[in-house]
């Protein structure tokens, strides 16, 4: 991940395509993530073309995992994880804010 590297910031990167979080990982995440839980879906083509509804990932963290169980392509990124939070790192200027604090 550049930003991390131009601050200097070791990281680990998971290449979710390869390697998807498995379901404890994806409950981890949403129980610390700093954003809305829904945001973590993305609302692209392949979430239409699924005929998926918005508003049933709405503070639903359950709904979340079950689907990017499922469905992994529809995971927003890149997520960063310091400590106990998670942040989605869009747009990048976030990530350099999340890593400083």
């Amino acid at each position: 991940m550049a930003v991390a590297e131009d601050l200097g910031v070791e990281h680990d990167t998971v290449l979710y395509m390869k390697e998807p979080p498995d379901r404890e990982t994806l409950e981890h995440i949403v129980s610390i993530l700093e954003d809305p839980v829904e945001d973590l879906v993305r609302k692209d083509s392949r979430f239409k073309k699924l005929d998926l509804n918005p508003d049933d990932y709405v503070d639903n963290p359950q709904a979340v995992v079950d689907l990017l169980l499922q469905q992994k392509a529809l995971m927003q990124r890149p997520v960063v994880i310091r400590g106990d939070k998670a942040i989605i790192g869009r747009p990048k200027a976030r990530i350099a804010e999340f890593l400083a604090g």
